[in-house]
């Protein structure tokens, strides 16, 4: 058990895409590729990840849960300074859980001038020895996978699956992006559930793929293959809260059909807004919030005379809506080469409707959903590009409904 107070807290984190400071020399490799990571910062994250510790050794909360892609593409050295980085917490306890691209990633790398060498993978085995101190944790384990259990506090327990498909030995392939819990995780998955209403235990679920669909138009190979199976065992079990990463959008959708369980998604820490989840668990009742994190007040001395580290926010929305319209605005000036403005205005808006997507902001009044779509910009861009039609229409919600918090009753 991490804690015995019925009231205490611990907060979640996903797919920060850590690529260790040493396995790069920021050359023109290692540039090209930050170019080419759709938005995400690969150039910070250690100096990231050190300051939210110590933000952690500051308020104490009781755990930090990692939901996956820990590491940017599965680098033996990346997950190592990844644990190093938060060996000094003494009082909270960090929980992880592998990743898509974490175990046996063919495209791990280091990067050395113009040149890109293969990286040491990761294995089950080298894992588990990574994250000692996490599973060191545990009240249970998964012989078939790397998923384990772990008691909170008196009233909570937290399941920690593993959905990510990878091989038994290194690879040059891709990760797989889709994932599945399999047969025998979740005969162990159900004993964990089983476990936990034997001893009257609110269970929460953990993992990296999602339980449910959280955009129409874009969830193949997002939500986990055996989701069906999945929400039957939370259905069984009365398991009302899951938290899951993968999409690097933060969303929330509640019970769907007969299944109890409300899931958030945390979006991706090294994007957007370095956003994650405070969770407060109560006796009657749990309460989530997502807060950006502003790093500067955790930074050192010789770090504050870094500019962009300063403006780090600014840095990450720059890099966002830069990666996401740079592609727009380069297809489109072939096609569209005589107006450069309204090109301009089409990478612009695609840019902005993801970000406001990404980090859960994507509410809006009808009224000014009406003028985004009635906008030049916005019709000139669906009539090129027809397939995006389906998933543009999901991205604004005009409804009541906030990704940012949600209180679960017991």
């Amino acid at each position: 058990m991490i804690t015995k107070d019925l009231n205490t807290e611990f907060w979640v984190i996903s797919d920060t895409h850590l690529i260790a400071d040493s396995l790069h020399d920021e050359g023109q490799a290692f540039s090209r590729m930050q170019k080419t990571s759709q938005g995400k910062d690969l150039y910070y994250q250690e100096t990231a990840l050190s300051a939210f510790m110590r933000m952690a050794q500051r308020k104490n909360p009781a755990a930090i849960i990692v939901t996956g892609d820990l590491t940017f593409n599965g680098e033996r050295v990346s997950a190592e300074r990844f644990a190093e980085i938060f060996k000094p917490l003494k009082k909270t306890k960090v929980l992880v859980l592998p990743g898509n691209h974490d175990i046996f990633d063919g495209w791990a790398r280091e990067f050395r001038g113009k040149k890109q060498f293969y990286a040491g993978e990761i294995s089950p085995m080298f894992w588990r020895s990574i994250f000692d101190k996490s599973y060191r944790e545990a009240t249970d384990e998964d012989d078939s996978s790397l998923a384990y259990s772990v008691q909170l506090n008196p009233q909570y327990f937290l399941v920690l699956a593993d959905s990510n498909i990878y091989g038994r030995e290194e690879t040059t392939e891709a990760p797989h992006t889709h994932g599945m819990i399999g047969k025998q995780q979740l005969k162990w998955i159900e004993k964990q559930f089983r476990y936990a209403q034997e001893h009257n235990l609110r269970p929460i679920l953990f993992m990296h793929h999602n339980l449910y669909a959280h955009n129409p138009a874009v969830n193949k190979g997002y939500v986990v293959d055996d989701a069906i199976e999945l929400r039957r065992l939370c259905a069984r079990y009365n398991v009302k809260l899951a938290f899951s990463g993968h999409i690097h959008a933060q969303n929330i959708m509640g019970p769907q059909g007969t299944t109890p369980t409300t899931e958030i998604v945390t979006s991706s820490f090294c994007s957007n807004d370095q956003g994650y989840g405070v969770v407060r668990v109560h006796s009657r009742h749990i309460t989530y919030i997502r807060r950006n994190f502003d790093m500067t007040r955790y930074l050192t001395e010789k770090e504050k005379q870094d500019y962009t580290l300063v403006h780090f926010h600014k840095y990450l929305k720059n890099l966002q809506l830069g990666s996401i319209s740079a592609d727009m605005i380069q297809s489109e000036l072939i096609k569209y080469h005589d107006d450069i403005d309204l090109v301009r205005e089409m990478g612009k808006l695609f840019g902005w409707m993801n970000y406001h997507f990404f980090n859960g902001h994507n509410h809006l009044k009808v009224s000014e959903l009406n003028k985004i779509h009635s906008s030049e910009a916005y019709q000139t861009l669906i009539k090129h590009h027809p397939e995006f039609r389906l998933y543009l229409e999901t991205l604004y919600d005009t409804s009541d409904h906030t990704n940012l918090q949600v209180k679960i009753r017991y």
